[in-house]
């Protein structure tokens, strides 16, 4: 029988020669730029980091962020229907919806929704 030892060696072994192997047969080119570097919230990694960041491409994600939250609250209030008084929880519901459309006004009220300034 092989020892332990033997045994991790051969393992070894085989995943560096297939790395190897991966790594000569692949086309991948390391003259273009683009398809090396990473893709960052559409910044150029490769270019200096003090660059002014864009403040509506931050809202349109704190509003999703908002809306998918939004939608994690009332899937327990649809569960919740049958087993709560009506009156308070439609009261319940109206208020919650009432809030989010109060903050969909305010980001419509800011130019916040529209892509082109």
């Amino acid at each position: 029988m092989m020892s332990i030892f033997n045994i991790f060696f051969l393992i070894f072994l085989i995943s560096n020669l297939l790395m190897l192997i991966s790594t000569l047969i692949s086309k991948k080119s390391l003259q273009d730029r683009e398809k090396c570097s990473p893709f960052e919230c559409g910044f150029d990694p490769l270019d200096k980091s003090r660059i002014p960041f864009s403040l509506h491409f931050f809202l349109i994600t704190v509003i999703f962020l908002i809306f998918d939250v939004e939608i994690a609250l009332i899937f327990p209030m649809i569960i919740n229907f049958k087993m709560s008084n009506m009156f308070f929880w439609s009261l319940s519901s109206f208020f919650f919806l009432f809030i989010l459309l109060i903050g969909l006004y305010h980001e419509w009220n800011q130019n916040m929704l529209n892509w082109i300034n």
